[in-house]
C-alpha cells in the first residue's frame, strides 16, 4: 500500500455530475488500494456538508473554500502574466501551503492531479522524484475553441485566447508528468497529435456507470403525468453545453416533433437552472424541473431520453446513465463523440432539427418504446465498468518517477 497525494479542482462528493462522478470514482478505487491524501476545492459552501463521507475514503482531507468572485479577479490577472485565465483561478496559496505540508510530512510515492488546473501545486523541479499523473479528462483547451466559434466580439477573442493559453499549460504538463490521462481513446488520439512529443506517456480509461444504482428496477413511481410522450434531458443546467443543448432542442426540435406526437413533453432535469433555461417553460411542452433527490425515475418513466449537445468533449455520462436504464436515446454526433461504437446509437445521431426531430419520433410513436432496451444495458455493463477500467492505474504508481522537467 503506497501513500498517494490526490488533488481535485472541485470537491469530489457528491458524485451528481459529470466531473465529480469520475473524480469520485478515481478516488474510490485509490483509496481501496492505497491510503489517499485528498486536496480538493469547494465551490458551494453546501458541499462542506459531505467532508466526513470523504473522511471514510481518505487519511487526510483538505477542503479549500473557492469564492468564485475572488477567483474571477485572480483569474483576470492571467491577461497581464499572459497565462491562461483557468490557471490561476485555481491558484490559492493555502492549498500549496497543504501540498508542500503532507509531502513534507509523509512518504509521498505519487501525486494524482484531477484536471490538468491542479497540476501547478506539484510542477517545479522540488517535485520530479514524485511519479506525477494528471487525469485531464478532456482536452479542456478544445472546449474554450468550440466556444469561441458561437460568441461574438469580445467573447471570442477572449475564448480562443484561452484556448491557445491553455493548451500551452496542457502540453508543458504532459511534457513534464509521468502520464496524462484521457477519458476516451479518441480524446487521448487527438491530444497526441495536437502535442506528438508526449505521444509515449499520454493513457485514458473510459468512464464507468455504477450499473447497481441505475438499473431498471430501481426506477421507483412515475414523476410523468398520464398520457404524456415524455422526453428528458439531464445535466448540470448552469453549464454552457448544457443550456445551448436544450434551448435547441426546446426551440428548433421541439416544435417538429409536436406537430406529429401532440402530447410530446420536454422535461429539463438538472441543478441549477440558468435563467434561459427557465423561460424555456414559456414554450408549449417544456417543463424545467431542476434539481432532483434521485434522477433515474425520470430515466426508468421516460419515453425517451435525448442528448442534442452541439458542444461537447469526452464521455456523456447522461447518455451511459440512459442506456444503464435501458431507455432508449436520440443523440448529437458530439454527444456520441468518446462513446465506444454501437449500433443503438449510431443508428439515432444527428446534428441536424430535422433528422433530430425525426429519430424521436421515432422512437415515440414504436409500439415498443416502454420495452426496456437489454442490448443498451448490455452495453454499457461489458464497457463501462469502473474497476475494470481504473484498473490500469495500477500499473502508473508502481514504477519510479521518471524525473521529467522542463
Amino acid at each position: 500500500m503506497k501513500k498517494i497525494l490526490y488533488l481535485v479542482h472541485r470537491i469530489p462528493y457528491p458524485p451528481n455530475k459529470g466531473d465529480k462522478i469520475r473524480s469520485y470514482h478515481f478516488l474510490k478505487y485509490l483509496a481501496e488500494h492505497h491510503e489517499v491524501y485528498l486536496g480538493a476545492f469547494v465551490d458551494d459552501p453546501g458541499d462542506f456538508a459531505h467532508a466526513n463521507a470523504l473522511s471514510d475514503l481518505a487519511s487526510s482531507v483538505f477542503l479549500c473554500p473557492l469564492n468564485r468572485r475572488t477567483a474571477r479577479i485572480r483569474s483576470a490577472r492571467g491577461l497581464v502574466s499572459r497565462e491562461a485565465l483557468s490557471v490561476p483561478y485555481y491558484r490559492d496559496k493555502r492549498m500549496q501551503l497543504w501540498v508542500d505540508e503532507i509531502l513534507e510530512q509523509q512518504d509521498i510515492h505519487a501525486v494524482v492531479c484531477f484536471s490538468s488546473v491542479m497540476c501547478q501545486y506539484v510542477l517545479g523541479e522540488q517535485y520530479r522524484n514524485l511519479i506525477r499523473i494528471s487525469d485531464f479528462v478532456d482536452i479542456d483547451s478544445d472546449k474554450w475553441r468550440q466556444y469561441a466559434s458561437s460568441m461574438g466580439f469580445p467573447l471570442n477573442y477572449v475564448y480562443r485566447r484561452e484556448a491557445r493559453r491553455l493548451f500551452d499549460f496542457e502540453r508543458h504538463v504532459a511534457t513534464v508528468f509521468d502520464r496524462s490521462l484521457f477519458v476516451s481513446a479518441q480524446e487521448a488520439n487527438l491530444f497526441r497529435e495536437y502535442a506528438p512529443e508526449c505521444s509515449d506517456r499520454i493513457s485514458h480509461f473510459n468512464n464507468g456507470v455504477d450499473t447497481e444504482y441505475f438499473t431498471p428496477g430501481k426506477g421507483g413511481e412515475t414523476p410523468y403525468a398520464a398520457g404524456d410522450a415524455n422526453i428528458v434531458f439531464t445535466g448540470a443546467m448552469d453549464y454552457w453545453a448544457n443550456i445551448d443543448a436544450v434551448c435547441w432542442f426546446a426551440n428548433e426540435i421541439l416544435p417538429l416533433i409536436r406537430k406529429r406526437v401532440n402530447k410530446a413533453t420536454f422535461h429539463i432535469v438538472g441543478i441549477n437552472p440558468a435563467e434561459r433555461v427557465k423561460l424555456l417553460e414559456r414554450l408549449d411542452g417544456v417543463k424545467v424541473v431542476g434539481a432532483v433527490a434521485d434522477m433515474r425515475p425520470y430515466l426508468a418513466h421516460a419515453d425517451l431520453v435525448v442528448a442534442p449537445l452541439r458542444i461537447a468533449r469526452g464521455i456523456q455520462n447522461k447518455v451511459l446513465e440512459a442506456m444503464a436504464m435501458a431507455r432508449p436515446v436520440v443523440l448529437t454526433p458530439a454527444a456520441m463523440e468518446g462513446i465506444e461504437h454501437t449500433p443503438l446509437l449510431a443508428s439515432v445521431c444527428s446534428d441536424r432539427a430535422d433528422r433530430f426531430a425525426s429519430h424521436c419520433i421515432d422512437v415515440l410513436e414504436s409500439d415498443e418504446k416502454r420495452e426496456p432496451l437489454r442490448s443498451a444495458r448490455d452495453f454499457v455493463i461489458t464497457h463501462y465498468n469502473w474497476d475494470r477500467n481504473l484498473s490500469c492505474i495500477d500499473e502508473m504508481l508502481a514504477g519510479p518517477a521518471s524525473g521529467h522537467n522542463v
